[in-house]
């Protein structure tokens, strides 16, 4: 039997659960967390833009992937494409109003979320706590 008190175990059950409740929270919005995900790089970007292929790069997916969030984020009016100026065949992807909307709706949600993650915790604790996970994930 697997020991579900590692720290890797523990980690991973934080995360599924906290993955459980952003989709049930963005349910209700046609949404998942990877297309929020996309949208705030979107938001983040220069002039609110990317190619699909640096989409591809900063979400850690395949090409097939990023193309799929980006057809469904359009399907909803969150995000528009359009032909690079500078080369026709290169796909750019650029946010919209709504979809900026959209970000700021989710960002305060995962604020949210945050406090009550770490509600159990004192100032110093969670200053110490964040510290620790920074390290650990530099670490791998």
């Amino acid at each position: 039997m697997i020991n579900q008190n590692t720290c890797g175990a523990i980690i991973k059950q934080i995360h599924d659960e906290l993955e459980k409740n952003a989709n049930n929270a963005l349910r209700p919005q046609g949404l998942t967390m990877a297309q929020v995900g996309a949208l705030l790089v979107l938001r983040d970007a220069p002039e609110g833009r990317c190619s699909l292929k640096e989409m591809e790069q900063v979400l850690h997916v395949a090409q097939s992937t990023a193309a799929g969030i980006m057809v469904r984020l359009e399907q909803k009016g969150l995000v528009e494409g359009f032909g690079s100026p500078e080369d026709k065949r290169i796909k750019m992807v650029r946010i919209t109003p709504t979809g900026e909307e959209c970000c700021f709706r989710a960002e305060q949600s995962m604020e949210e979320t945050e406090k009550r993650l770490l509600s159990g915790l004192t100032e110093t604790e969670r200053s110490i706590f964040n510290s620790l996970l920074v390290k650990v994930r530099d670490s791998i």
